[in-house]
């Protein structure tokens, strides 16, 4: 079953910190049922990593619940582009040109709001533009390729404290008047919510242990 029980807490510990913070159910790996189980508890916001997965599982539930609210919070391919714009309205994983170009081309994009992962950790297994590309990057998003950036997104370094990865893209994100950012999962969302997190993005407190 979805854990409503830690939902409600975690909705409660950003009310208390003051924030207006939003949590993604992410739910990956984990059955039809238990999404609509958290459907029936009142969750809107879900994340999904893999388009086949989401398509399986979303595809039918976003028309029968119109404000379900569906992000994408893995990588994408881009020759998934296309079945990813027809599914999903928020993507965090913006982390390449040629990505961003093939949302361009594929088109669609009325009401779309992308995130640009930031590899805040430079972590060479890890993607992500690294921070000395990132203007350069956010400018091209925005200005040549007029995507709708609306904030950005990290993981920090598993073995580094979050918080120095959280302020600096915070910072960042300041400097471009970019209002929105994406961080903090299960073991670090606290932290995320003290830096300002718009969305945090949790699984296994939610819907427990993932299913391979």
């Amino acid at each position: 079953m979805f854990n409503i029980d830690k939902y409600k807490k975690i909705i409660e510990e950003i009310e208390l910190l003051g924030k207006k913070t939003q949590v993604i159910a992410v739910s990956k790996n984990h059955p039809k049922e238990l999404v609509e189980d958290a459907l029936e508890q009142g969750v809107r916001i879900f994340g999904e990593n893999r388009v086949q997965e989401a398509k399986i599982k979303f595809e039918d539930l976003k028309i029968k619940h119109p404000k379900l609210e569906l992000h994408l919070t893995g990588p994408l391919q881009t020759n998934k582009t296309k079945e990813a714009i027809k599914l999903f309205d928020v993507f965090h994983t913006l982390d390449r040109e040629k990505l961003a170009k093939e949302f361009v081309k594929q088109g669609n994009l009325k009401n779309k709001k992308f995130f640009i992962q930031v590899n805040t950790g430079r972590e060479e297994n890890k993607s992500g533009i690294y921070p000395e590309r990132l203007d350069e990057f956010i400018n091209h998003c925005k200005n040549d390729l007029t995507l709708n950036i609306v904030g950005l997104m990290c993981i920090p370094p598993i073995n580094d404290p979050p918080q120095e990865h959280f302020s600096a893209l915070e910072k960042r994100a300041k400097k471009h008047n970019l209002s929105n950012l994406s961080m903090g999962m299960s073991d670090d969302y606290i932290e995320a919510i003290k830096y300002n997190a718009t969305y945090i993005r949790i699984g296994t407190l939610l819907f427990g242990k993932r299913q391979q």
